[in-house]
């Protein structure tokens, strides 16, 4: 029974919530589950009917040529709004995380198996970013930390620019790194305190990563495409954690009441 009751509320419940809670709010707790149950399945059959249509004209609006869909205008021409930076932070974020996916398989076909990805971990400098703490850490401080560490990795990437000229993760990262700067910052409420570093930081940097020894140098590249990674993946857990709280805030459903009552069927 809780998986089929799970499936049915997946599928149709969110979408006829606004019906069904004004059902569900003038019965008693716990009211027998095969009454909820047939309430929600008379709910579908009517709500999967409007979503048909809607999505019947959705399509249609899609499909209409260009002119039709942008409208008439005054002939100098309409300027439509650019959704915030913001909106897409996720996606930029993905893409990032996806692109260092394959350092590890790249750094153990330049080795040939006879270094071990792991002791890139040894290769880690004093200059690397230090990811968010995960408590005691307000959302302001945690934003500005993952920002002003991405643009320190943007200045740490030059080091593996000077190695590896054309290594395919780089042409990935270089572009996304700025834009999702951007978008940390515009969630940020004193964005002005993230700075970039100066041309003297950013010598003295690259010189504290700077050696004699081959090895030592690409074994430092490859160490900070390494923790950038991490430092990646780190850093969206930490901003999810903030945003999380949010979504629940602005999506009245996560909260529901009518949800209350609707736990009966799973207990």
């Amino acid at each position: 029974m809780p998986s089929t009751c799970s499936k049915l509320f997946v599928d149709c419940g969110a979408f006829a919530l606004p019906l069904f809670s004004s059902f569900i709010s003038v019965l008693p707790p716990c009211t027998e589950p095969r009454l909820l149950i047939a309430a929600l399945l008379l709910l579908c059959m009517s709500t999967a009917a409007a979503a048909a249509a809607a999505a019947a004209a959705a399509a249609a609006l899609t499909d209409a040529p260009p002119d039709l869909l942008a409208g008439e205008t005054s002939g100098e021409g309409s300027v439509e709004e650019a959704p915030p930076l913001a909106s897409n932070i996720w996606r930029t974020w993905e893409r990032l995380i996806e692109a260092t996916k394959q350092h590890q398989r790249e750094f153990e076909q330049e080795f040939q198996g006879n270094v071990d990805y792991i002791l890139l971990d040894g290769h880690k400098r004093s200059a690397f970013p230090v990811k968010c703490p995960m408590s005691n850490y307000s959302k302001e401080a945690c934003l500005q930390r993952l920002a002003q560490g991405l643009l320190v990795y943007t200045v740490l990437l030059k080091q593996v620019e000077k190695e590896y000229p054309d290594n395919s993760i780089l042409r990935e990262i270089k572009p996304g790194i700025p834009l999702l700067v951007a978008q940390i910052k515009e969630k940020m409420k004193r964005s002005e305190r993230v700075q970039a570093p100066s041309s003297s930081q950013e010598e003295q940097l690259l010189k504290q990563l700077d050696s004699p020894d081959t090895f030592q140098r690409r074994m430092t590249a490859h160490s900070i495409l390494s923790h950038l990674r991490f430092f990646l993946i780190d850093g969206k857990r930490a901003f999810r954690k903030w945003e999380t709280p949010r979504r629940q805030k602005d999506n009245p459903s996560y909260s529901h009441p009518s949800l209350q009552k609707f736990r009966c069927l799973f207990s």
